[in-house]
């Protein structure tokens, strides 16, 4: 007998869970559907209780008794290979891909419905790296996003929140700039069918929709923008053939992590989870991936260190599920290709992606201030699912601290402090109210609303002080009405804050 043939050396088939953890892991997918079960457990401090926590302590069980090797599961969405570490599903995927055993990814979503990822596409690292190459290069990254990103905040509701529909469009917009050209940003069909491409993948429809993707694209690729991703591809000799099969998947991803992530990472920041914009985007795309779970076809056999797996093998890859309670991003860590692309073997458009959603961000911050409303959470308890399309955010304005100092109003002219420029009209952040808070957070949100009547009533009176309305008996009427609504919100700012003072109590 030879040593390969020995029984210890000989390749098997992956250990098959008893019917009670299939049973248990079942009911964790499942319950994924139920974002509501969590928060009687948080309430009463199980958190093992919770769909996470759940999950966790089940595979942390797998671990244990399969000596830590990926193990067949059957759930009501089909059976899977489920790999029961990070660095195990890293080394099955590559290893798949490697044999070229793989067929195309499926995203599944908590409800188990799958469905179409972008179809991943090479990227040469300089092209998608150009943003970080250096401090001008990223300089010249956020000026090109800063008209689109302006955009959105002059979107904001009056009260300084963000719509998401809004958020949203200006982020595609964004998008396209950024990828396709100047020229695309007012396309908003290139997106459309860019979705529809997208959520076709795998399907018959996949072709006629991806045709129409291309021939969109083409008409931009004609006179290449040179400060988008389209003009460095074309500039390093790629014809349009190669360059707009690499700008779809480029597209689909800028538009995910733009608009979801970079929104998530604002939240981050409000409630200092993060630190910087870096570390707000590795974060989000770590804690909330956008491909959350993907499934990953085996249409050839291949073996994989000891183990034998079998075409007709779903291999399931859930980042979320493997990480620790306690883990962190570090400095070095790139979460973006696994959070935004189904490639095990890397992509360089999800880190152009995940370098762009940072851009936005340093943007934002460096205008306004993010404030989160809604759900409410701290960075010591982040939740462990965060939808960007039920996130509230309002983006505060920038106060000059020091009052008589030169500054920048928000429509961009400069003046000093106090000069009877009227403000009254420009959004700030003032926090709406939410069902269920506690009277001491509607205590908080009363100041700030008090905070935001005396800014105004300041406004006001600087403006009534102005002595151009001395003029003539007009001006001087003009001018008592202001003093007057300056005086009525000077006393409504004192009443609410008199009531904020007693709910915080």
């Amino acid at each position: 007998m030879t040593t390969a043939d020995s029984p210890a050396t000989a390749a098997r088939r992956p250990a098959t869970a008893w019917a009670l953890e299939n049973a248990v892991f079942s009911a964790a997918m499942v319950a994924r559907r139920l974002p509501w079960t969590d928060a009687p457990a948080r309430a009463l401090g199980l958190d093992a209780l919770t769909r996470d926590g759940v999950t966790r302590r089940l595979l942390a069980h797998l671990r244990r008794t399969r000596s830590g090797r990926p193990v067949e599961l059957s759930t009501p969405y089909g059976s899977f290979l489920v790999p029961l570490t990070s660095g195990d599903t890293e080394g099955l995927l590559t290893r798949a891909d490697e044999a070229g055993a793989l067929g195309p990814a499926s995203g599944l979503t908590a409800g188990g419905r799958r469905y179409g990822l972008s179809a991943h596409v090479p990227l040469d690292r300089e092209s998608a790296a150009a943003p970080a190459a250096a401090p001008e290069a990223q300089e010249a990254l956020d000026a090109l996003l800063a008209e689109d990103v302006d955009g959105a905040i002059a979107a904001r509701r009056g009260d300084g929140t963000l719509e998401w529909h809004e958020w949203c469009r200006g982020m595609l917009r964004l998008s396209r700039r950024v990828v396709a050209g100047a020229g695309a940003a007012p396309d908003t069909l290139l997106s459309e069918v860019t979705a529809v491409a997208t959520a076709a993948a795998g399907e018959r429809s996949y072709e006629s929709g991806y045709a129409a993707l291309r021939r969109r694209l083409e008409l931009h690729l004609a006179d290449p923008d040179p400060d988008a991703l389209a003009g460095r591809l074309m500039e390093r000799g790629a014809g349009p053939d190669a360059a707009a099969p690499a700008l779809a998947h480029a597209l689909a991803l800028v538009s995910e992590a733009a608009a979801g992530t970079a929104l998530q990472a604002l939240a981050l920041l409000a409630v200092g989870a993060a630190v910087s914009p870096r570390d707000a985007v590795g974060e989000a795309l770590r804690r909330y991936p956008p491909v959350a779970a993907a499934v990953y076809p085996v249409r050839v056999p291949f073996v994989w260190e000891d183990l034998a797996i079998g075409a007709g093998t779903e291999i399931l890859r859930a980042p979320a599920w493997l990480r620790g309670p306690g883990d962190t991003v570090g400095p070095d860590l790139d979460p973006g290709p696994l959070a935004l692309c189904g490639s095990p073997a890397g992509c360089g458009a999800a880190r152009f992606a995940a370098l762009v959603a940072e851009g936005v961000v340093r943007v934002v911050t460096a205008r306004v201030r993010p404030v989160l409303i809604a759900p409410g959470f701290t960075a010591a308890r982040l939740p462990d699912v965060l939808d960007p399309r039920t996130l509230l955010v309002a983006l505060q304005d920038i106060q000059d601290p020091v009052d008589g100092e030169d500054h920048d109003g928000p429509d961009g002219r400069h003046g000093r402090a106090g000069d009877g420029r009227v403000t009254v009209g420009t959004a700030t952040a003032v926090p709406v109210s939410a069902y269920g808070y506690a009277p001491a957070s509607y205590g908080a949100l009363a100041h700030a609303s008090a905070d935001r009547l005396e800014r105004h009533a300041e406004s006001l009176a600087a403006c009534a002080d102005h002595g151009g309305w001395n003029r003539d008996e007009a001006g001087e009427r003009f001018r008592m009405v202001l003093l007057g609504h300056a005086e009525r919100c000077a006393r409504a700012a004192e009443d609410v804050r008199r009531a904020a003072r007693r709910l915080a109590r």
